[in-house]
């Protein structure tokens, strides 16, 4: 675990898929066609804590849908790539954009489409429904599912790897 804690001290922006990790991967459509999606309130308030601490946040996703860029404006998340093909490209891109070495990104992901950035950013993680070729190659694995916890599992994780997680809670213990 220590070598978990050792990559994420040095994460300064966190990169997150969203089906699969923001949602449980499901796909909802209504009877109109219109596709929506469920995430998880605790999930979000975990990044929202993570971006209080300094840390960048940012979103690529292979898909495109008006429901994640609504999500990412609640949360205030501007680093937002929407219909990637290529998320590799959009990776090494973003860190220059950034002035940042892999090392120092952090990236959740699910599934093959995400092997690229994983195998490649300084802290890798995925959940636990991922397929075992991409469990087998990041760092950590998490406890929760996907859209049900597992964002704010690596949240917080990196806040106590980088020592803010107490700051941040006493803010809401005052």
């Amino acid at each position: 675990m220590e070598d978990v804690y050792s990559r994420a001290r040095g994460v300064r922006v966190a990169i997150f898929d969203v089906d699969g990790v923001l949602t449980d991967g499901g796909l909802y459509y209504s009877d109109s066609g219109e596709e929506t999606k469920v995430f998880d309130v605790r999930d979000g308030h975990g990044m929202k804590v993570l971006q209080s601490t300094g840390v960048e946040l940012a979103i690529i996703t292979s898909r495109k849908s008006g429901c994640v860029a609504r999500r990412a404006g609640n949360l205030g998340i501007e680093l937002l790539f929407q219909g990637v093909e290529n998320k590799l490209e959009t990776f090494v891109a973003l860190a220059a954009r950034l002035g940042l070495e892999p090392a120092q990104c952090a990236y959740m992901g699910d599934d093959w489409i995400d092997l690229p950035v994983l195998t490649r950013c300084g802290f890798a993680v995925s959940v636990p429904e991922a397929p075992a070729v991409v469990r087998s190659r990041v760092h950590y694995v998490t406890a929760a599912g996907g859209g049900r916890g597992a964002v704010r599992e690596a949240c917080e994780l990196i806040m106590h790897a980088q020592g803010t997680f107490d700051a941040r809670l006493a803010a809401f213990l005052a």
